[in-house]
């Protein structure tokens, strides 16, 4: 699944996991180290929720939900990397977002 660029090091690495069968593909194995990696960093799950929003991938609501962060975090990360937010948002997000914040103010 790796391009043939890949370091030899890394790619007998992953052909050495293949061989082992304890994954049925590459890309399941990718899929799980990805997975292990952005669970154990919040900073880089964050960060890409930022650049699938700058893209247009995510919504605010979307990339708040996605890093496991609130509209406030995710906004301030926005901010911070220099992003600026849009209103792409469609109306159900919108809602959902305006009862988010109800909520933690307790008025819901």
């Amino acid at each position: 699944m790796l391009e043939s660029s890949t370091p030899l090091r890394l790619r007998d690495e992953l052909d050495a996991l293949a061989a082992t069968g304890l994954y049925p593909s590459e890309e399941s194995f990718l899929s799980d180290a990805v997975n292990t990696l952005l669970a154990a960093r919040p900073d880089v799950r964050e960060a890409i929720a930022c650049k699938l929003y700058e893209r247009g991938v995510f919504s605010l609501g979307r990339a708040a939900e996605w890093s496991g962060v609130s509209i406030e975090t995710i906004k301030a990360a926005l901010h911070r990397r220099g992003i600026e937010r849009t209103a792409f948002e469609t109306p159900a997000e919108l809602n959902a977002m305006a009862r988010q914040s109800l909520r933690a103010a307790g008025r819901i």
